[in-house]
């Protein structure tokens, strides 16, 4: 039986230390946070980014979406860890990274600060989606009031703050649109645009074409697990309880036992969420190359969600239009639930460092995700009502994510290296596989930024 956290995780005390499960068994019932992860990056990141890829490129730039899901897990786990072994939380960590501090917070917070006016319009475009679903399915409500009263809801069920809803959630949103997408791809193997072994063997030679290069980076920021999923990742194991089952820490071999424990149980939900978001990317990648870019179809503006409708309509039929507004919403109201709640704790945090309020409080900390909870959606909404244009709002956000990807390299560098307890070293797999994971967002993000450049 799982043992209740702290009714303030992010205090740790010696009272809610709890053994490690042992065994794979075991351990599943202890996973969560990674659910929440995959709710966040499957909305924009594969529904529209990944899908707009596939339907400008075709599936020479498959390459491109398999590492972006492949190799930032390792940064992910670097990140988890320092939670787990510390209880410090996201901007807590990064204020304690050497630097330029301007007042009490470090240069990487403020930062970040500035990236998020980009992020905004990114979410503001999954705002700007769900809309459009839900005026499909109902025309005789307007997109304006559509995007209004969606975010009134996710403000409903966020702003409270509660980590078991926000996982429950989580869960079943994930199942449904992990479903519907795979079962469009299966079907569509059954059709005349069924994919065949040249397009796929053409789309791991890594060549990366000059004119999808923008949309190409902004779908490596945001497909897999991005900069600020990594981030928000931490939340979730201390809420869920991880870094207060470990306990403060301690030089002695219990306290060296139960970090090790609950690291590992951290490693199997982060590799299992890995699993889960890369065969919904793939699937949603294929089926904007094979139905998509065959046909000249672009998936933007206000027909966004009609062009994206063809996913489904043209592998399992007419019949699927309902099918695809059903996954479509989920797939798009799970990335708001998701990023809201992610949001709301990762920019009280921040103010927190800056000095404008307690974030490990509880009733300081409560308050502040209530009102950003209010506040945030109502933003994202008016973005796109003044802009109207979700696909390039995402991409946008998504060029932003890869900055903050290299912020985040950095500080699991130093996390690595400057931090990590000698008790907690790695061995040799693990270090080879961080430095693939490093080396391939940087390779990946200067690449971008070079075939930019040479364009401008």
């Amino acid at each position: 039986m799982q043992k209740s956290s702290a009714a303030n995780p992010y205090q740790l005390t010696r009272e809610t230390i709890l053994a490690p499960p042992m065994g794979l068994r075991q351990r599943l019932r202890f996973l969560g946070p990674g659910f929440i992860l995959s709710a966040s990056i499957v909305g924009s990141g594969e529904l529209i980014a990944t899908t707009r890829l596939g339907a400008e490129a075709g599936f020479v730039t498959f390459w491109v979406i398999l590492v972006s899901c492949l190799v930032k897990v390792a940064v992910q786990l670097e990140f988890g860890k320092q939670a787990i072994y510390t209880g410090e939380s996201t901007m807590e960590a990064l204020n304690k990274l050497p630097g330029l501090r301007f007042g009490k917070a470090n240069w990487t917070i403020w930062s970040w600060l500035f990236l998020m006016i980009f992020k905004l319009l990114q979410v503001g475009g999954i705002v700007g989606g769900t809309a459009l679903v839900l005026n499909l399915a109902f025309p005789q409500i307007s997109v304006a009031a559509w995007c209004y009263v969606t975010a009134v809801v996710v403000s409903l069920l966020i702003y409270q703050g509660n980590y078991r809803p926000i996982e429950k959630a989580s869960v079943l949103m994930v199942a449904i649109f992990s479903l519907v997408t795979v079962i469009s791809l299966g079907a569509l193997q059954l059709t005349p645009l069924q994919i065949s072994r040249e397009e796929l063997l053409s789309g791991l030679s890594f060549h990366l074409p000059a004119a999808t290069v923008f949309v190409a980076l902004g779908a490596f920021g945001i497909t897999g697990v991005g900069g600020d999923e990594i981030m928000a990742y931490n939340y979730w194991l201390i809420e869920k309880g991880y870094a207060a089952y470990t306990g403060p820490r301690e030089e002695s071999i219990a306290w060296q036992q139960r970090a090790h424990g609950w690291i590992r149980v951290m490693y199997v939900d982060a590799l299992l969420t890995m699993v889960i978001y890369t065969v919904v990317t793939i699937a949603f990648y294929l089926l904007g190359a094979a139905i998509l870019h065959r046909q000249g179809l672009l998936p933007e503006g206000m027909e966004l969600v009609k062009t994206l409708s063809r996913l489904y309509t043209q592998s399992l039929g007419n019949w699927a239009g309902a099918v695809f507004l059903l996954g479509a919403f989920v797939v798009l109201f799970s990335t708001l639930f998701a990023a809201l709640a992610s949001w709301t704790r990762l920019l009280s945090d921040a103010f927190g460092q800056i000095g404008w309020l307690d974030f490990k409080d509880v009733k300081q900390r409560s308050r502040a995700i209530a009102i950003l909870a209010w506040c945030v959606p109502l933003i994202w909404a008016t973005l796109f009502l003044l802009l109207k244009i979700p696909t390039l709002m995402v991409t946008i956000g998504g060029v932003a994510t890869t900055v903050i990807l290299l912020m985040i390299v950095y500080a699991a560098l130093h996390f690595r290296y400057r931090r990590l307890p000698a008790a907690l070293q790695p061995g040799a797999f693990y270090d080879a596989a961080f430095w693939v994971s490093v080396l391939a967002i940087l390779l990946v993000a200067l690449y971008g930024v070079f075939q930019l450049l040479e364009r401008m």
